[in-house]
């Protein structure tokens, strides 16, 4: 291999399944000319898994510039198609696997996996060219005629799992609205002590209530807002002082505080205990934020008048959960649940919200 025409990059080889394999450094500014990705180029048997979702490149390219001190991408993972040579540093036996890896300017590239951050470093570069002299790491595989691209990129995800919502949500720092509902948890005892902060759902002997993506989704309804929009402070002061006044009107929770009734039984028997009551009540709690600033803690107060019992079938039926007595949370059965709620506690129904419950009380004549 003509040494003069080919790429040079520092490396460490390592070795898998008998072959090896090369982890280089590679400047931020080299992977846009390098790693180049056409759609229309690449064969169908090459592409089948990689096509670009074109509407993350934005959000992971403001990712990288909003987070300038901070940012973090994990490896991108390469087939490389060509002629490749590893040159050892030294010949000393504890040094032979750090080298130079040389390739031919001819060979042909493919990304196994990261083609969306390779994407959105290209995107980055032209906001913020300062970036190209970051560096990214990049793992190459040998790969004669791409003939293995397929199964590498299958390999690399077969044991791959996504991390749970909850756990989404407390390991970001970054985004107001996470932030806020972990201080809310912190600072309220109930939901400090039943709040699960790993799992999404909850075993029936559970010891929590709660899990934390329930508080997150329940908040985003209170203040009508998405993952990483702005909370002013007037709204994070509600929001805190909502969950006191709520924890303090559900004699169900209050039970559980004082070790009455256990959070299984609480789970079992009420619909208190669920994603689909929190987010009802964020409705009903954004409603009141904005129609009832002065009063909204008094509308708050009358839920402990309710009967939350799932025996109640009459009230949640149809509503929190179906005929099977499964709890069934969806933006239709959270509307319905709010829509009973907020006529329970004196509360208008606005326009759409008049035209789902005709809908419902429609279909209950028709089922009858």
């Amino acid at each position: 291999m003509d040494s003069i025409f080919s790429y040079h990059f520092p490396a460490l080889r390592g070795v898998q399944a008998e072959k090896e394999y090369y982890v280089v450094m590679c400047p931020l500014h080299l992977i846009p000319k390098i790693f180049l990705f056409d759609e229309e180029e690449v064969q169908p048997e090459y592409r089948a898994q990689r096509i670009i979702n074109r509407a993350r490149i934005p959000e992971m390219t403001n990712y990288i510039i909003e987070n300038r001190k901070d940012y973090v991408f994990s490896s991108l993972t390469v087939s490389v198609d060509g002629d490749m040579q590893f040159v050892p540093f030294s010949k000393e036996q504890q040094f032979e696997d750090l080298g130079k890896l040389v390739i031919s300017l001819e060979a042909k590239f493919l990304i196994n996996d990261g083609q969306h951050r390779r994407a959105a470093i290209e995107e980055a570069l032209k906001i913020s060219p300062e970036l190209g002299q970051e560096t990214i790491s990049v793992v190459f595989y040998h790969d004669k005629g791409l003939r293995k691209s397929q199964q590498i990129f299958a390999d690399l995800n077969r044991h791959a799992v996504n991390t749970t919502s909850s756990l989404g949500i407390l390991y970001d720092h970054r985004d107001q609205l996470a932030n806020l509902t972990k201080e809310i948890i912190s600072e309220v005892p109930l939901l400090e002590r039943y709040t699960d902060k790993e799992r999404v759902s909850l075993s029936k002997l559970s010891p929590k209530i709660f899990a934390l993506n329930h508080i997150f989704n329940a908040n985003c309804r209170i203040l009508n807002k998405k993952k990483g929009e702005f909370i002013s402070e007037q709204e994070k002061v509600f929001l805190k002082e909502f969950w006191k006044v709520l924890t303090n009107s559900i004699t169900e929770w209050q039970q559980v505080m004082k070790k009455e009734l256990t959070p299984s039984a609480l789970r079992i028997n009420y619909i208190v205990a669920h994603g689909i009551f929190l987010e009802a009540v964020g409705l009903i709690a954004h409603y009141l934020y904005i129609n009832h600033p002065m009063d909204w803690k008094s509308y708050i107060g009358k839920l402990s008048s309710i009967d939350w019992n799932r025996s109640n079938k009459a009230d949640w039926m149809g509503r929190a959960y179906g005929s099977t007595g499964r709890i069934n949370k969806n933006n239709q059965t959270v509307q319905l649940t709010a829509n009973l709620i907020k006529q329970k506690i004196g509360l208008p129904l606005v326009e759409h919200e008049q035209k789902l419950e005709g809908n419902f009380k429609l279909g209950e004549r028709v089922s009858s």
